[in-house]
């Protein structure tokens, strides 16, 4: 054992010898070689400098600039009248001044065009002006309208301002109004105007202004419809073809347009499109009413279904909800379901039944699409619509003696409503609370309709008062407990002013005890109710 130990230590000092060797005799250091240098710093990128947006002119300079052209434009119209009226100025003087006088304020405005691009613009606009008013009257007025349309489409580009595309616009669609040329057989203004939504429909989607197709759609439908009448043609199927067709152009004009750019109709634009296509509805439809009445409803339904399906088209291509599209395709349907359903379709007799039926129908379908009530409301401003006339006469029991089963009318729109204040109750607020004050007019109404003696209807309105309480209590509902108010200030109201009145004396003893006891046990209810916690 004392060997083993003595070779260990042995071992332990052989290698602190040779450890103290290395440190007092170290390796040569190596020659130091110098630090590569390190990169230097990127330059910062420098971005290209971003064109500077003209600066838009001021109040006063548009002023100022939309003052002047509109003095060029007086100036040359009174020139131009004033050699007519002297006799110097012949049809063909008078269309070659006004090219020259159009055609040098174009010209000016380009060359000013480098200073300021908008302000310079105004030149441009005034000689298209004097263009459209140089060539009224001449022998080939209807090609000079398309020349100087094109014209201004031109110039829309160049200039970057939607001034001229209005121009066209506005020029093409009343030069039928001061050119008698144009008018023709009504085939022919119906292929004229035609030709024109197509032609602005596609520079607006080329051009990327919704506002330029929706000046042409404003224009169309009136200038033709206007024409139309004053002529007192009896070609009524080429102004429902002229009609269809505008609906489709636009419409598809539309749809087509937030596709290519990607840009969905907003709400607020969807405004700006709902008054040509409520037009195009009545428009069309008194046309139909007048030459085919039994086919109206029907094709106000097909130009429901195709509106449905342009909307669609869209809706699958930007693959995103359509706020402003869906706020249109339900206000039209609201529209042809109240006009061309109800209205026009559904029998007075089965009027109430139908009505009854929509609600349901519509709850079902809002909740299968989801999001509750959301851009569907004008739809439910139809139906609700529809419901409340019903239920008035319902109500009343007024134009209701041929409806079937008529004695289960008021029960039938009681029970309903009150379904409605379950369902909604947690949703709607006082909408909901609306809805279950008109199930306890209805469910009175009923009272009224079924039963003869004025005791039994008093009796009945109490005991709903009671059961509205006790209901009240089980589902810890305070708004139902409240509302049986109504229903006991409505059978006081009953009894005093209407089961007294006349009555024998055991039948008046009779009443007040009811209401005594009626109001009695409600008040206890009532306090419970109260006190009772709620959830």
């Amino acid at each position: 054992m004392d060997r083993d130990l003595e070779s260990r230590i042995a071992g332990i000092e052989s290698r602190l010898a040779r450890l103290e060797a290395r440190f007092a005799h170290p390796a040569p250091a190596m020659p130091p070689q110098a630090a590569p240098a390190s990169p230097p710093p990127p330059r910062p990128a420098v971005s290209p400098a971003a064109p500077a947006r003209e600066a838009g002119p001021s109040f006063a300079t548009s002023v100022l600039g939309w003052g002047g052209g509109i003095a060029l434009v007086l100036a040359a119209v009174y020139l131009i009248r004033l050699g007519v009226d002297s006799g110097w100025l012949t049809p063909v003087r008078q269309v070659a001044l006004a090219a020259i006088a159009g055609l040098a304020l174009i010209v000016a405005g380009f060359a000013l065009r480098g200073i300021d691009r908008q302000y310079a613009g105004l030149l441009p606009a005034a000689g298209v002006a004097i263009l459209y008013y140089g060539f009224i009257g001449a022998k080939a007025a209807a090609a000079a309208v398309v020349a100087i349309c094109a014209l201004s489409l031109w110039l829309c580009r160049a200039f970057e301002s939607d001034l001229y595309a209005l121009f066209a616009v506005a020029g093409s669609y009343s030069a039928p109004f001061l050119l008698a040329g144009l008018r023709g057989s009504i085939t022919d203004l119906v292929v004229y105007f035609s030709a024109w939504s197509a032609v602005f429909s596609v520079f607006a989607i080329w051009h990327g202004r919704r506002l330029i197709y929706l000046l042409a759609l404003y224009l169309a439908l009136p200038g033709f419809d206007l024409i139309w009448r004053q002529s007192a043609s009896p070609e009524w199927v080429a102004a429902f073809s002229f009609q269809t067709v505008q609906f489709a152009i636009f419409g598809i004009a539309t749809a087509v347009f937030s596709i290519r750019h990607d840009a969905p109709l907003e709400k607020g634009d969807a405004f700006a499109h709902l008054p040509p296509l409520l037009l195009f509805y009545f428009l069309q439809y008194g046309l139909l009413d007048k030459h085919l009445p039994a086919y109206a409803p029907w094709i106000a339904v097909a130009s429901a279904a195709l509106l449905a399906l342009i909307y669609a088209g869209a809706r699958v291509a930007l693959q995103r909800p359509l706020p402003g599209g869906e706020l249109i395709l339900w206000s039209y349907l609201a529209l042809v379901l109240f006009h061309a359903g109800y209205i026009e379709m559904v029998p007075r007799h089965w009027a109430p039944w139908v009505a009854f039926l929509l609600v349901p129908v519509l709850a079902v379908v809002s909740l299968r699409r989801g999001g509750g009530v959301g851009g569907s409301w004008p739809l439910w401003v139809a139906v609700g619509l529809i419901f409340g006339v019903n239920y008035l006469r319902v109500i009343f029991d007024t134009d209701v003696q041929g409806v079937p089963a008529r004695s289960l009318l008021a029960v039938a729109y009681a029970a309903l409503l009150y379904v409605g204040y379950l369902l909604s109750r947690g949703n709607l607020g006082n909408i909901a609370v609306l809805v279950l004050y008109a199930g306890h007019i209805s469910a009175m109404a009923a009272a009224l309709h079924l039963l003869d003696q004025r005791i039994v209807q008093s009796v009945a309105w109490g005991v709903l008062a009671l059961g509205c309480l006790g209901l009240s209590l089980m589902q810890r509902d305070r708004a139902l407990g409240q509302s049986s108010l109504l229903v006991f200030g409505a059978t006081a109201a009953k009894v005093l002013l209407y089961d007294l009145s006349g009555a024998p004396p055991v039948a008046r003893i009779v009443s007040l005890a009811v209401l005594g006891v009626t109001f009695y046990a409600g008040g206890m209810l009532y306090q419970r109710m109260l006190v009772a916690k709620q959830p």
